[in-house]
């Protein structure tokens, strides 16, 4: 199972980037567009920041884009949350039989194509920017779009 931390960070950060939060972006005001508990903001936040992402200034300060968000990838996304590598998207099965053929080849055979298929992925993360998709989000009036978070 892929964990969402990483659509998470990128909810965050558009909602830093539109400019349609009413006041700072604390983690309560984040945690409640995004339906989690402000913990788990506090926690990819700190993330982001480490990425030089972002800045949180403590307490009722919040948070705010360290760089302009044409200047920000969904591949420095990905990198920031999850630091030092993480695991394969697509990882191998264990110990496959040696005896079959079959067995003996599949890692080489599919390590490959799979690793092929994960530097594609990031190349695709790393052509989108942030601001790319700020600019597809609904007009803030648009009733499609819902109701920012000040209307809530």
């Amino acid at each position: 199972m892929v964990a969402t931390r990483f659509a998470v960070a990128i909810h965050l950060l558009m909602l830093l980037a539109s400019g349609r939060l009413d006041g700072p972006a604390t983690s309560r005001r984040l945690a409640q567009s995004v339906n989690t508990n402000p913990v788990v903001v506090r926690r990819i936040t700190g993330l982001l920041q480490r990425a030089g992402l972002v800045r949180v200034r403590r307490g009722p300060g919040g948070a705010e884009l360290s760089r302009p968000p044409q200047d920000i990838s969904l591949g420095d996304v990905w990198q920031a949350v999850n630091p030092g590598g993480c695991r394969p998207l697509l990882p191998l099965h264990a110990d496959p039989d040696q005896a079959c053929v079959i067995g003996r080849s599949v890692h080489a055979v599919l390590g490959d194509a799979f690793a092929d298929a994960e530097a594609a992925m990031q190349a695709s993360l790393c052509r989108t920017t942030l601001d790319a998709l700020v600019r597809s989000l609904p007009p803030p009036s648009c009733p499609a779009g819902g109701p920012t978070l000040s209307e809530h």
